[in-house]
């Protein structure tokens, strides 16, 4: 009886969230495809789908680039940013605060198709940033072309950064003041305070924050699409871009939804770790 007020959520939770993922795993057990035979009455294949996947030349190259995109752009780029800018702006003048705060969450706010087209005038070969190098003397760079990962790091970085620092600002402003200026008194430097105090009272958030940004930028598709729709030669090809190419335009829905279990296996792996390391520093 007492799950009964809970019914309606666990049902829609049910269609809209697990559903979807059931439907992923046998999907990938099967030859769907867009159109033709194989779209009105697919069959059922076993694990061919994943043979084939496996032994697939692009695909070691597409995961190690999306671990790397992961790694790069959120866990370390994201993160320590969003932390750093945390930071300066709890001892910044509050009119440079509200500046720098209203900047840098601009970019989290703008849809995630305007962010990209933004990126893409930025990094582009006549785009904004060979501009302002040009100003400098400095040789023009196709950044989309030649660095490709580089670049939708970097976009990434910018549109995501925002989010760490929310959260962080929130984390920051429950640490309270007695503890961290105890800390100083005691002649702990600004380093060690924030290393042996506030990070440990924050550790909660900071799991939390690795999280979530963790699975948005494992799902990011239309900011790479956009910017360089996974080229050249399938240097910036991250799993989802695979998935999609493979889904909609070569219409094996099986084969597309055997990748997008393969990011669910690594969420979940992402997502369990934190955990671990969540409950672990909790136990000590």
């Amino acid at each position: 009886m007492k799950l009964v007020p809970l019914a309606p959520a666990l049902i829609l939770i049910g269609i809209f969230l697990a559903g979807p993922i059931v439907w992923s795993f046998y999907g990938s057990f099967t030859n769907a495809a867009l159109t033709g035979v194989n779209a009105k009455n697919p069959e059922w294949i076993g694990l061919d789908n994943y043979t084939a996947l496996f032994s697939d030349p692009l695909f070691p190259q597409s995961l190690l680039l999306t671990v790397v995109f992961v790694l790069v752009s959120a866990v370390i780029g994201q993160n320590f940013l969003g932390l750093g800018l945390a930071l300066l702006m709890r001892r910044a003048h509050r009119v440079v605060a509200a500046v720098v705060g209203v900047c840098v969450v601009a970019a989290w706010v703008l849809p995630e198709i305007v962010a990209a087209f933004v990126a893409y005038a930025f990094f582009f070969r006549d785009g904004t940033l060979n501009q302002l190098t040009g100003l400098a003397g400095l040789p023009a760079v196709d950044w989309l072309f030649e660095h490709p990962m580089l670049a939708v790091i970097l976009a990434n970085i910018w549109r995501g950064t925002a989010f760490s620092m929310m959260v962080y600002q929130a984390a920051l402003n429950d640490v309270p003041k007695e503890v961290t200026e105890a800390a100083e008194i005691d002649g702990a430097g600004r380093g060690q305070t924030l290393l042996f105090v506030t990070v440990p009272m924050i550790r909660r958030s900071i799991a939390t924050n690795l999280m979530l940004i963790t699975l948005q930028t494992l799902a990011v598709f239309t900011l790479i699409y956009v910017m360089t729709a996974g080229g050249p030669t399938n240097r910036s090809t991250t799993l989802p871009i695979m998935a999609y190419e493979e889904a909609f335009r070569y219409s094996d829905i099986g084969y597309g939804t055997a990748i997008a279990v393969v990011m669910l296996i690594i969420g979940a792996a992402f997502s369990l770790a934190y955990i671990r390391l969540l409950r672990e520093r909790k136990a000590s």
